[in-house]
């Protein structure tokens, strides 16, 4: 399954919000379970996780038309923890929830490359456009200069070039004499010299389009006889070799990719949150169901599962209803 055929795949969604919407009973519903002392969470888990963004917005609207306050504010007052960051992320329109993400792995002490790489890698042309945009009406900054000032040396320059989405080729059309030729300058670049020509790999990995990288890697694999993966891992180290490898990754088979993030997120001590919310939230309207077989073809369990084993309370449940039912 190759990257970009994702998006348009219908019965990936796990999220399809409700048939008979109406936004002023539910906005009334909520205001309910918020009103007075304590908050009844399990009603604002009903409304919300079975609800699409786009009718999320429109409660949001009659939220405010009908009580004078910002929904998501309210929210935000009235719950805490895990359960309040995921529900605060499903109020946010999707392309301005991973601005705010991408933002929120830039500012302060220490930046997340992991949560940079993974959006910047498996997001189409046309979403990098949209989260560009969000990213500077919301920080009033670009977003490729932020990067900039964020990061250094190659991991800056391949992030930049994934930015500018040049990997978009939906015509799947492959020049097989360029893939050779793109497959020798690789080998030519890491394995057959003492140093590795880094430039190469990243202007290869991010400009050509995922058909023609599926190619490339065949041909890789002849020449050199290992994957192009067991060569970043010998040739590169660190944050740069995660990118190249989430390019990879995302080219060979995009479920797979997050269904790897989403078990990475759950396996062993302690759940990495952010990992979880940020996946399951932005991919819940587009191929959760379908990253979900994967995750149960790659390791013999269901992401249900794992997220009943690994969380607890109203965060599970909420969780459980945006991951569907594991038929």
């Amino acid at each position: 399954m190759a990257w970009w055929k994702a998006w348009v795949e219908q019965e990936g969604i796990t999220v399809k919000g409700s048939p008979h919407f109406n936004p002023d009973p539910d906005a009334e519903t909520l205001y309910k379970a918020m009103k007075g002392i304590g908050t009844n969470e399990q009603a604002i888990i009903d409304v919300l996780t079975k609800r699409s963004n786009a009718q999320r917005q429109q409660i949001a609207k009659s939220f405010k038309a009908q009580f004078g306050k910002d929904l998501t504010e309210t929210l935000q007052s009235e719950l805490s923890g895990k359960f309040e960051r995921l529900i605060v992320a499903l109020m946010y329109p999707p392309y301005r929830f991973e601005a705010k993400e991408l933002h929120d792995a830039m500012k302060g002490l220490g930046t997340k490359e992991g949560v940079i790489i993974e959006i910047l890698a498996s997001r189409t042309k046309n979403q990098l456009r949209e989260i560009m945009k969000a990213y500077e009406e919301d920080y009033g900054s670009s977003l490729e200069e932020d990067i900039r000032g964020d990061t250094s040396g190659y991991l800056e320059r391949i992030l930049v070039c994934l930015l500018q989405g040049s990997r978009d080729d939906v015509s799947g059309f492959v020049d097989p004499g360029q893939a050779v030729q793109d497959a020798q300058d690789l080998y030519a670049a890491g394995e057959k010299i003492h140093g590795t020509d880094e430039m190469k790999f990243i202007t290869i990995l991010c400009t050509r389009s995922a058909t023609h990288l599926m190619r490339v890697f065949e041909e890789y694999e002849k020449i050199a006889g290992k994957s192009i993966e067991d060569s970043i891992q010998s040739e590169t180290h660190g944050s740069l070799e995660e990118a190249m490898l989430t390019v990879v990754k995302c080219t060979r088979n995009l479920h797979s990719y997050f269904a790897e993030r989403l078990y990475n997120a759950l396996k062993g001590a302690g759940t990495s949150d952010g990992t979880l919310i940020r996946n399951i939230v932005s991919r819940s309207e587009i191929d959760l169901n379908l990253i979900k077989c994967q995750f149960t073809k790659m390791y013999g369990k269901t992401l249900s599962s794992m997220i009943v084993g690994d969380t607890s309370g109203d965060y599970k449940n909420a969780l459980l209803n945006l991951v569907g039912s594991d038929s």
